[in-house]
């Protein structure tokens, strides 16, 4: 009697598609410097030998839903620059340097093509951040998701000199808080812009505006940010991501001290008014979205001309507040101008 064999391809998993994607990743490396600790089990990086008292800052995230409009419009050419963004820009709130950074990547059948796609766009990240690809793993989950269908998470770590970290008590009364413009959403508020555009029936492929918006990758603020810490021109900062500019910048202002920004002076960006006029309240697009802040600064205003030198014209910092004594931790005055 003839029994069928099972096998782990005919359970949906194929490991010599997976054997493919390794050597493409194993070719890449080969030929940069950069990427070639990629391979082993596990990954070895040194500690810089320059840094007295480091100390490692750890950061992991994802990019959302973002994937879904990846897959809409069958293109995953940026969303591997979010996420390295995603978690890059995380560490340097801290005042930390990206050393190395890990991806995971699920999905329910190997796609060569869109895995390709996607590992690019997470060399092109780490190059910007000057951090090094160490590893990570792709997981073929079929029954998991559903067809075509994938998720992806990183993982980074940073070092920092213990004398440089940003802590919270170098924030003081009257220092400024600047704006640094986003590149537009971000990695963040994807969920809501997708039921806008299922409940408008809009197809975003004919789309163009849409199209070149929603896809736009994440802004690294990296090399920006820690030219500022290495001339001591930041007291603190905050990465405006999801619960938007209240949530976050809460997150790092001192007890008795309180943030007042005018949101008047907000530079804001179509895509956010285009949201907007779409019946969104201005309360949920302030905890939804960065609605044109990528970043934020705070600085002694002494500091201003020094710090605006740092960034091209593209991303130059703008005043939209400053510290105050107070209880609550920000306050919000007057009403975004929405373009």
């Amino acid at each position: 009697m003839n029994k069928r064999k099972f096998t782990y391809k005919k359970s949906g998993v194929n490991i010599a598609a997976a054997d493919k994607f390794v050597g493409f990743i194993s070719k890449i490396s080969k030929k940069n410097k950069k990427f070639q600790n990629i391979g082993g089990f596990g990954s070895i990086s040194s500690i810089p030998q320059n840094i007295k008292n480091p100390k490692i800052v750890a950061s992991t995230d994802g990019v959302g839903t973002k994937i879904e409009i990846a897959n809409i419009l069958n293109n995953y050419n940026t969303i591997g620059i979010d996420l390295v963004a995603m978690c890059v820009n995380d560490l340097i709130v801290q005042g930390a340097k990206p050393l190395l950074f890990l991806d995971y990547i699920s999905i329910n059948k190997i796609n060569f093509l869109k895995l390709k796609s996607i590992l690019k766009g997470i060399l092109k990240g780490c190059k910007i951040s000057e951090c090094e690809l160490v590893g990570g793993e792709t997981a073929e989950m079929p029954g998991t998701y559903e067809k075509g269908k994938f998720d992806i998470a990183g993982f980074s770590v940073g070092i920092v000199e213990e004398k440089n970290i940003l802590y919270k008590n170098k924030i003081k009364k009257n220092n400024l808080i600047l704006a640094v413009p986003s590149s537009g959403l971000h990695s963040n508020g994807y969920s809501l812009v997708r039921h806008i555009i299922n409940k408008k029936k809009i197809n975003i492929k004919k789309n163009k505006f849409l199209k070149k918006e929603l896809l736009k990758p994440t802004k690294i603020y990296v090399k920006e940010l820690l030219k500022l810490n290495k001339k001591k021109l930041l007291n603190g900062c905050a990465n405006i991501t999801g619960g938007g500019l209240s949530d976050n910048i809460k997150r790092i202002i001192p007890n008795g001290l309180t943030a007042a920004i005018n949101l008047k002076l907000i530079k804001t960006k179509k895509i956010f008014s285009w949201i907007k006029n779409n019946n969104v309240e201005d309360v949920e697009m302030l905890k939804t979205f960065n609605c044109g802040v990528g970043f934020c600064l705070i600085i002694n205003p002494k500091n201003l001309k020094k710090t605006k030198k740092i960034f091209t014209n593209e991303y130059k910092p703008y005043v939209i507040g400053k510290i105050v004594s107070g209880k609550n931790k920000i306050k919000l005055n007057e009403k975004i101008n929405w373009t």
